[in-house]
């Protein structure tokens, strides 16, 4: 086993420290050292996108990311994006048009769809579903997933 290194890594606007083995992944991370239970594992092979992150600004599936890599790096999670309260728009959007059922998906779709909203604050349904084609549902059938993020995209343009 090799020796724990030292990393920071700012976790949804707060410094973290810890000493990590070098082949704990990022997932692993959030959930068993910072308890961050919001960014869920299915897959441990990348197909299903629920670990997904923002890494730096940009969606990436934490299971594929070695804590270590993350040294320096800025992360937001699930856990990060409500202002006290006040729901991010994107997770009021998956409330008011029901884009969850079971829900384990949830969080890393909306962190993809935060994502495709910096790029693309107004996208068609195409680029919606193209967006998060990296995040799978077995629940929902998408529809209500893809409205819960026009719902998101209109009201961000409002504000």
């Amino acid at each position: 086993m090799s020796e724990p290194v030292p990393i920071t890594i700012n976790v949804n606007g707060r410094k973290r420290s810890a000493m990590v083995e070098p082949r704990l992944l990022l997932v692993h991370f959030l959930r068993e050292s910072l308890n961050l239970t919001g960014t869920h594992v299915g897959c441990d092979t990348s197909q299903c996108g629920a670990c997904t992150v923002l890494l730096d600004g940009s969606s990436a599936k934490s299971c594929t990311v070695f804590a270590v890599q993350a040294d320096g790096s800025e992360v937001q999670t699930i856990e990060g994006l409500a202002d006290g309260d006040e729901l991010h728009p994107l997770q009021d959007g998956f409330w008011e048009e029901h884009g969850l059922q079971c829900g384990y998906c949830t969080p890393g779709m909306i962190m993809s769809a935060v994502n495709l909203l910096e790029e693309n604050p107004a996208p068609s349904e195409a680029e919606i579903r193209e967006g998060i084609s990296g995040n799978l549902c077995r629940c929902t059938g998408y529809q209500h997933i893809v409205n819960a993020i026009q719902h998101a995209a209109e009201r961000m343009a409002q504000s």
